[in-house]
């Protein structure tokens, strides 16, 4: 498959961020309508009700601020996911939220987690690893600004900041190394110029014609096209201005 085929924008690039979006924000919304508090339907480690929450609870923030701090990096690594890697981006989705959630459940505090903070892990680790690994130049500069924009989480997957799942972010940047790792994606072959590929000799070279073995350039001998007593005929075409004066 070639690039172009390959990095096609298609409906689903902006269709499911904006349908995720939708999601977790309605969710919020109803829990005010309400008056409700579905925190409870988050994970709760080692128990078995808790194990819920490994579904419910990327849906689920505690406070507007959770929510939009949440919301602008999931629409933007879902949009780069389903871009780059269409043909997993369910795959990674599914099994990062199920990975995710059950390793928080084994190895998180006695709380309740919630956020789609885990889930924005996975994504973050699975594009920055899977393009390391991948080593074709779009989805290594892809890693590069994942990097740069949002390299700062990293700090969050120890426990930094009173109050925040950094277990689940932890669990969530592991998970996306093993899902880069284990998952199969189609990669584009890379283009390779004439001089890089296996039978290329240097002598059919045109460029590499003009140059000796060391690297100085040589002069070619200049091959006659045509007989030194063949005749030519050049045309002049003479223009007359409007004040009658000629001029070629």
């Amino acid at each position: 498959m070639s690039e172009m085929g390959h990095f096609k924008f298609s409906n689903k690039v902006l269709a499911i961020p904006l349908f995720a979006m939708i999601a977790i924000w309605c969710v919020y919304w109803v829990e005010l309508l309400l008056g409700v508090n579905f925190n409870e339907m988050g994970v709760m480690p080692r128990t078995l009700l808790g194990l819920r929450g490994v579904v419910f609870s990327p849906f689920i923030h505690g406070s507007l601020e959770h929510l939009y701090n949440n919301t602008i990096p999931l629409a933007v690594l879902l949009t780069a996911l389903w871009y780059f890697y269409k043909d997993v981006a369910w795959k990674v989705v599914v099994y990062g939220i199920l990975l995710s959630g059950i390793m928080t459940w084994l190895i998180g505090r006695t709380s309740y987690h919630i956020g789609a903070s885990g889930l924005i892990y996975v994504l973050a680790s699975f594009i920055f690893f899977k393009g390391i690994f991948s080593s074709h130049f779009r989805l290594v500069a892809l890693s590069l600004i994942v990097v740069f924009i949002y390299g700062s989480m990293l700090w969050y997957i120890f426990p930094v900041k009173e109050g925040m799942s950094w277990e689940g972010h932890l669990a969530g940047f592991i998970t996306g190394l093993l899902l880069a790792k284990m998952v199969k994606a189609r990669i584009p072959p890379t283009k390779k110029y004439e001089w890089e590929k296996e039978d290329f000799k240097e002598e059919d070279d045109l460029f590499l014609q003009h140059f000796d073995e060391n690297g100085n350039f040589r002069e070619l001998p200049v091959e006659e096209n045509f007989e030194e007593d063949e005749d030519f005929k050049f045309n002049y075409i003479f223009k007359k201005s409007s004040k009658g004066d000629s001029d070629i």
